[in-house]
């Protein structure tokens, strides 16, 4: 064997094991006639999977009180998802206990028979909004991709790729596809004092501070129905 039939023998051996430890770029085919109506997005080995909840929780609508302008805004809200009508991404805020979670499942189990979808998405996963839209945009079913307990940190990667898709790209995000995300914070992004430092005359001196902090608070403003709970 010659020097250059080794070195192309070594080269083929190499790219074999580094295709071995690339992760796959699309996400699993799923089988969309199974029973259930909710679905968990999770990254196995880098991959996105979509995986089937085989028990949803039973709770119904009837079964949530003293949330009647909540329920009723939101019932409307995903009512008009499923007639093609215009409906909003939405944010439900407020403390611990108060009802936000299962109020989105309610309304799942009120409009799965209806073709309504629910994809519960990790904060984390976030920046894979792209993917799962791409793999659900041509199914007849209507989605909520739905994200609990939302909030960030500074810098987080998944505040700018949820920003994109709240303020839209130039690729629209599809027409059946909202987000529906709960929080215990009323601004997603944490708010600090040294917010307000900036009005320093130095040379590190924010020139418009009010933008910074503006920047901040608007956040939640960018979902179209924004829900507050006491």
């Amino acid at each position: 064997m010659t020097t250059l039939e080794q070195f192309l023998t070594r080269a083929e051996a190499m790219l074999t094991r580094l295709e071995a430890l690339l992760p796959e770029k699309t996400a699993t085919v799923l089988d969309w006639n199974s029973p259930t109506a909710a679905f968990r997005w999770r990254k196995k080995n880098g991959r996105g999977v979509l995986t089937p909840i085989a028990h949803i929780s039973p709770i119904s609508l009837p079964d949530l009180f003293f949330v009647e302008r909540q329920k009723a805004l939101l019932e409307q809200n995903t009512r008009q998802f499923l007639q093609g009508k215009p409906a909003n991404n939405v944010l439900l805020t407020g403390a611990r206990g108060t009802g936000k979670s299962s109020l989105v499942r309610a309304c799942l189990n009120a409009f799965s028979k209806e073709g309504l979808r629910l994809i519960e998405v990790d904060k984390d996963d976030l920046v894979d909004l792209d993917e799962i839209s791409d793999l659900v945009a041509r199914r007849p079913e209507r989605f909520i991709l739905y994200c609990d307990d939302l909030s960030f940190d500074e810098g987080d990667s998944s505040y700018t790729a949820l920003k994109v898709a709240l303020d839209g790209s130039v690729a629209a995000q599809s027409e059946n596809i909202l987000i529906y995300a709960t929080s215990n914070r009323r601004h997603l992004l944490p708010e600090k004092m040294s917010d307000n430092t900036g009005y320093a005359h130095d040379e590190n001196g924010d020139l418009h501070p009010s933008e910074t902090v503006e920047e901040k608070i608007s956040f939640s403003d960018r979902f179209g129905l924004w829900l507050s709970f006491y």
